[in-house]
């Protein structure tokens, strides 16, 4: 279903995709009813390795920050 917010922060992510594989999940699904009891107000959500990281909008530098650390850690 159309997601303006979710839209925008795969925009802000773009430059980022070569470094990370971004798995996008519709809560609205039955199968994710889950997701959908924790987040339906927060969209988007972003977890980093199944790790909460942030919610509403991109954090560039929190993201930066922590996709460098993995990076750092898988050297």
């Amino acid at each position: 279903k159309p997601c303006p917010l979710c839209d925008e922060a795969k925009e802000v992510l773009e430059p980022y995709r070569r470094r990370f594989i971004l798995q996008e999940v519709d809560i609205t699904l039955p199968e994710n009813s889950a997701w959908y009891d924790k987040y339906k107000y927060d969209i988007p959500v972003f977890h980093l390795n199944g790790k909460f990281l942030m919610k509403h909008r991109v954090d560039t530098q929190k993201f930066e920050d922590q996709l460098t650390k993995l990076e750092l850690q898988s050297d």
